[in-house]
């Protein structure tokens, strides 16, 4: 019988971030999040407390600035960003949150918190550190953002 080859990176990444955004999901559902979209984590990781452009944005989760303008749309609408005169340039607007926005972060990072800590008892603590650094490795993170 051949042996099965080694199912490719890019499957596992994309089957990993399916289980962490299912178990997401469910721990911010527990504490009374619902309804947030793929618009909220294209968008609210990446703005700094000045605000920034959509192209910045764009820049820094790696989208389309079409696919960004529209998520930050979708943000204006639900009230947790708002667009800004930019003072660096009178054609721009810059998106910041808005205090529901703001509010989001820490809720978020509980969740978050709560999946880690579930990955870290079945992997071990070391290992899932280990993977986070290859991660961040990996993609280029810049922790500024």
């Amino acid at each position: 019988m051949p042996e099965r080859p080694q199912p490719l990176i890019g499957l596992l990444l994309r089957l990993a971030n399916q289980r962490w955004s299912t178990e997401m999901d469910a721990e911010l559902d527990k504490l009374g999040v619902r309804d947030l979209t793929a618009a909220h984590a294209r968008v609210i990781p990446f703005v700094p407390p000045e605000g920034v452009t959509v192209q910045a944005l764009a820049a820094k989760a790696n989208v389309r600035k079409q696919t960004m303008a529209h998520s930050v749309d979708q943000l204006v609408a639900g009230g947790l960003v708002e667009r800004r005169p930019d003072p660096n340039d009178r054609r721009a607007s810059r998106v910041v949150l808005t205090e529901a926005g703001l509010a989001i972060r820490p809720i978020s990072r509980q969740a978050g918190g709560t999946v880690e800590r579930a990955w870290a008892d079945q992997l071990g603590e070391d290992r899932l550190e280990a993977l986070r650094a290859a991660l961040i490795e990996l993609v280029g993170y810049d922790a500024g953002i």
